[in-house]
């Protein structure tokens, strides 16, 4: 690839802002100063746009395999870099299941030859594979996944004995989807009791309730506290949880740590009337009062990791009834424009969204070589113009699915280049069509 040199570009890096040259060569940064001249360079003058590091995105359903008429990883991760997205984390319940080692590495096979963004999967513990966990060497992937609450793919785990087991077995970080599946169950049989099937979509933050979410990342929590486990709780949607976590010590103390993702966010219940089952989501979105919740939380650091649980389904899917309707959305191509529309609005800085998606999952994942701008390291970056509005349209969706929940929105910001290891992926609308992704390493001693 050469060099690139990005000229006149606006840093944000490690709390700080600062105007700066980056040299790149190869897939690394090779230098950053205020003025840098190298006649060998390919020049490209950033014209005082923002460049933050690439997106780490720590919870995607890319679909592949045996999903993939919604997504593959080739069509997911395409999108990814048109939304500054750079690494991926893809979940476990695909068909089959990465449920044993073999299937995971399947997995890293296909994304070797097909990923345009970087990546690594985390191996799905179930109720029966703890033997095979154990086998799992803890820097070979991003960790573990435990369903604690039903939800696409069913590998809900919910022996109780075994998730102990779990938690006691690995030292890897174990991400988990928590949901209470008993009060689940109980609400949605008393809407349908009382509608059938065709339940109101306003309904959906009742049955998959607050109670049901804080009853069990509670336990998870205690469990963590109980065992040492290394625990990262997915998609908090809730005001209640927010009491369980702590932002009185850095982030590389903290053995249980907490994720919020983009939908939550943005919407609340009364977008359901609108949006309907194209803002089904597990768990739900919730109120507005969960959401500014969320945000305080956010803010003052109890919760970590802002993701996208991008989660593709057709949209022929989505139109149906409440109880045949799936759960997830496409979101990795508009998570960072959202973001900036809320940093544009004053609700957030670029320092802290980019503490929240590039180094913070960069730290709680001991990603090697990612998530900061610093010379050594690969040359992940996204370009961001703060004066370029735009409209989503189906002409300028990149998901295989054709849809967001963001259609129509106009954002302020967008994302004009997209660096992965040192090769253009993403230039103004036009995506490259070579590949330069790479597993992703860890630095787990």
């Amino acid at each position: 690839m050469g060099r690139t040199l990005l000229k006149n570009g606006m840093l944000v890096n490690e709390g700080k802002i600062v105007q700066s040259d980056i040299l790149l060569e190869g897939d690394l940064i090779l230098k950053i100063a205020s003025d840098i001249t190298d006649d060998t360079a390919k020049v490209i003058d950033i014209e005082g746009k923002y460049i933050l590091p690439g997106i780490i995105d720590d919870q995607v359903h890319f679909r592949e395999p045996g999903l993939t008429h919604k997504g593959t990883i080739a069509t997911e991760s395409r999108a990814a870099v048109a939304g500054g997205i750079t690494s991926f984390m893809e979940q476990p319940n695909t068909i089959p299941q990465a449920t044993t080692i073999e299937k995971l590495e399947e997995k890293f096979t296909t994304a070797s030859k097909t990923a345009f963004a970087n990546y690594s999967f985390p191996f799905g513990g179930t109720n029966d594979n703890l033997e095979e966990l154990k086998r799992l060497d803890k820097n070979s992937c991003s960790g573990i996944k435990l369903f604690l609450g039903s939800s696409t793919g069913n590998m809900l785990v919910d022996d109780e004995e075994v998730i102990e087991k779990i938690f006691r077995s690995t030292e890897m970080v174990i991400s988990a989807h928590c949901e209470d599946e008993g009060t689940i169950k109980r609400n949605l049989a008393e809407y349908i009791n009382k509608y059938g099937d065709d339940i109101p979509i306003e309904y959906h933050h009742l049955i998959r309730s607050e109670e049901a979410c804080y009853l069990s990342s509670s336990r998870a929590i205690d469990l963590a506290k109980k065992t040492g486990a290394r625990l990262h709780v997915f998609h908090l949607s809730t005001a209640k949880e927010m009491d369980l976590f702590r932002n009185d010590i850095p982030l590389k103390e903290k053995k249980i740590t907490a994720e919020v993702c983009i939908h939550h966010l943005w919407f609340s219940d009364s977008d359901y009337k609108e949006k309907g089952t194209l803002i089904k989501w597990n768990p739900a979105v919730k109120t507005a009062k969960d959401r500014d919740a969320l945000w305080e939380a956010l803010l003052d650091d109890r919760i970590d990791v802002i993701a996208t649980d991008h989660a593709p389904h057709t949209s022929t899917e989505k139109d149906n009834v409440y109880t045949k309707a799936p759960s997830g959305g496409p979101l990795v191509q508009h998570a960072l424009p959202a973001i900036l529309e809320k940093h544009l609005e004053g609700k957030i800085t670029l320092e802290n969204i980019v503490q929240k998606m590039c180094h913070n999952p960069a730290i709680l994942f001991q990603i090697e070589r990612r998530g900061y701008i610093k010379e050594g390291f690969y040359a992940d970056l996204a370009i961001v113009d703060l004066h370029s509005p735009w409209k989503v349209t189906k002409e300028n969706i990149a998901y295989k699915c054709g849809w967001s929940p963001f259609e129509n929105e106009e954002f302020r910001a967008e994302v004009t280049h997209t660096f992965v290891n040192g090769h253009l992926a993403y230039d103004n609308g036009v995506f490259s069509e070579e590949r330069n992704a790479k597993r992703l390493t860890f630095n787990r001693p």
